[in-house]
């Protein structure tokens, strides 16, 4: 049972009339008698709670930062009209703002009849949001008391990453058609494999002229290149604890999924195998063997519910779970930091054994708010900021200049700036034929 607003009204005006008009024992019961009668005529007249049926529906999944619905289908099995309060009741990060109840919903179901209320959601995380219990309360006809309960209607949304990087994949895919000789900007080297024949014009590197070609006939032949395909991409998400720290209002990780997607959208565009590996001291997410169709969505689905671990990654396992996954040569793409004592400690004691058959690609989110310190001389507070930040500058470029003299790529960058630059070193090794 449940008392409303209406209820404590009432008895707050017959205080007043008690106090000022009937300051007795009888004014008491004259003004309190009724409304107790109110209440359990109120009580009696209200549709039982246990007679209502609940049916979910709706979105299953959205991008974050986009809006889902989840609805649900009330029936009323009982003689009565249902006049109904409705919780709906979903985990805080649900929505963008805490100020907002879109969870709260009235309605009125006459008997055996059935209506649907909608439940709109705007998650501001990522990952499953799973719905909690639906409590109503069943009001009578006078307003005065509610029958209540609560019931488990089970319902997921899983929260996708946001992708917002997918803003440059038409331009990456501009530059990977260039490569791969469909317009007039031909790629022609060592490691590049033959694609076509086509007449000579004038300015073609005459290294290109297919002599058999052309003696078969009338015109000077010359071979066109394309970058070599069906290579195999390892792209591995380092979810320790390093991945947890937030750069703006999104952690490490968030960025890295970015960086990874618009990869992994990319390389599978251009005829590669890409496959996934999230790790901290064991396998988080894995996605391998997708074909080029269903890549993208397959990596997608594996990240949504990642989370970082508050532990130290293990490096050496790490390291040897990427070598199972890539047992021919491959291009392996590490997102990690570039914290001094992660790398020296964990990092380069194995990496030989990755450099050593395969090309090794480090991509690490480097924070803005440490080029703002190094950039403020205002007070002195700011001094010693900016000192402080000068300082990690210059330790992640020793870090980055150790892995680059060990055979490896290393791109540093801002979250935003990062999975373009990601992208650029992947159609650069296309393009030289490293890959």
């Amino acid at each position: 049972m449940a008392l409303t607003g209406r209820t404590a009204f009432v008895a707050a005006l017959g205080a007043l009339l008690v106090g000022f008009a009937l300051p007795s024992w009888t004014g008491v019961l004259a003004v309190e008698l009724p409304l107790l009668l109110a209440i359990l005529y109120d009580l009696a007249r209200a549709a039982p709670v246990n007679q209502l049926g609940f049916i979910r529906s709706g979105d299953t999944s959205v991008r974050l930062g986009e809006r889902a619905y989840a609805h649900v289908l009330v029936t009323n099995q009982s003689p009565r009209l249902a006049r109904l309060r409705i919780r709906d009741a979903w985990p805080p990060s649900s929505w963008q703002r805490q100020t907002e109840t879109p969870d709260r919903h009235t309605l009125r179901i006459p008997a055996a009849e059935r209506q649907q209320f909608t439940t709109p959601l705007h998650p501001s995380r990522r990952g499953d949001r799973k719905a909690d219990r639906v409590t109503v309360r069943s009001c009578g006809p006078l307003g005065l008391a509610a029958r209540q309960n609560s019931f488990a209607v089970p319902w997921t949304v899983r929260v996708l990453p946001a992708f917002n990087s997918r803003k440059h994949l038409p331009g990456k895919l501009a530059r990977l058609r260039e490569l791969d000789g469909r317009t007039s900007i031909l790629t022609r080297g060592e490691g590049t494999e033959f694609d076509s024949l086509r007449e000579y014009i004038p300015g073609d590197d005459t290294r290109s002229i297919d002599w058999r070609a052309t003696a078969r006939q009338s015109t000077v032949a010359v071979r066109t290149w394309r970058p070599e395909r069906d290579r195999h991409v390892l792209i591995v998400l380092d979810t320790g604890r390093t991945s947890a720290g937030r750069v703006g209002d999104s952690p490490r990780l968030d960025a890295a999924m970015d960086s990874a997607l618009l990869l992994a959208a990319l390389a599978s565009r251009a005829g590669d195998r890409v496959d996934l590996l999230a790790y901290d001291r064991a396998p988080r997410a894995t996605v391998k063997g997708r074909t080029a169709r269903d890549a993208l969505a397959a990596f997608v689905t594996a990240m949504a519910p990642l989370e970082p671990a508050l532990v130290e990654s293990d490096t050496r396992t790490l390291v040897s779970t990427a070598l199972r996954m890539a047992r021919h040569q491959s291009l392996i793409v590490l997102l990690t930091g570039l914290e001094a004592a992660p790398v020296e400690e964990g990092l380069l004691p194995v990496l030989s054994m990755l450099t050593q058959r395969h090309t090794v690609l480090v991509a690490s989110i480097s924070d803005p708010r440490i080029a703002e310190m190094a950039a403020s001389r205002g007070t002195t507070a700011e001094v010693y900021a900016a000192a402080a930040a000068a300082r990690t500058q210059s330790e992640r470029t020793q870090t980055a200049d150790q892995l680059r003299r060990r055979g490896v790529i290393v791109v540093d960058a801002l979250p935003d700036d990062l999975p373009p630059a990601v992208a650029d070193a992947y159609l650069s090794l296309k393009s030289t034929g490293r890959l």
